[in-house]
């Protein structure tokens, strides 16, 4: 993806921050809008370089589309994780089988494997532990059988990958490229 022009990176930095302003303020006042785009304008003129690379190229109807249903299916995957950790620690027999699994990811761009570690992190019973280019080095709480019966180090990064990287990326590389 070529890099985006200073005005399309300016104009998508604006809209972003002005978005996030109207969420945080929950107001519509014409003076919280009006202090809320002068706020906006000024960070958008400072951070626009850093802010992004795309550009107006973000606010794709597909990527808002694909960012807007991975917000529900991340909060499913963060729920159904929570009651299997809580599971494992009020089971008397504590079946928790720890260990630390290395996977794979198919994402390129520097946003979308953060985007992929934090989802990683923020779901119970995963850690993401170190990221190196490609590779994810996760703490497990329950490594599974197909993961541990692998037959050498690249089947195992596939199941690995498979059970705990795939169903995050389908989302994050449409949104993030």
């Amino acid at each position: 993806m070529e890099e985006a022009s200073r005005a399309s990176k300016f104009a998508y930095t604006f809209i972003v921050l002005f978005i996030l302003w109207l969420v945080v303020t929950a107001s519509l006042d014409s003076q919280e809008l009006v202090a809320g785009a002068v706020i906006s304008l000024i960070v958008a003129a400072l951070t626009h370089d850093v802010f992004t690379k795309a550009g107006l190229a973000n606010l794709h109807p597909k990527r808002i589309a694909y960012a807007i249903a991975y917000i529900p299916y991340f909060l499913w995957a963060m729920i159904m994780a929570n009651l299997d950790v809580a599971y494992r620690v009020l089971h008397p027999a504590r079946p928790i089988r720890p260990g630390i699994v290395k996977c794979r990811t198919v994402l390129t761009s520097d946003t979308g494997k953060l985007a992929l570690a934090n989802s990683i992190t923020l779901t119970p019973g995963t850690i993401t532990l170190d990221v190196d280019e490609e590779d994810y080095f996760i703490h497990w709480i329950w490594v599974q059988d197909d993961v541990l019966g692998a037959k050498d180090d690249s089947e195992h990064v596939e199941k690995a990958s498979e059970a705990i990287t795939r169903p995050f990326e389908k989302f994050l590389k449409v949104i993030f490229g």
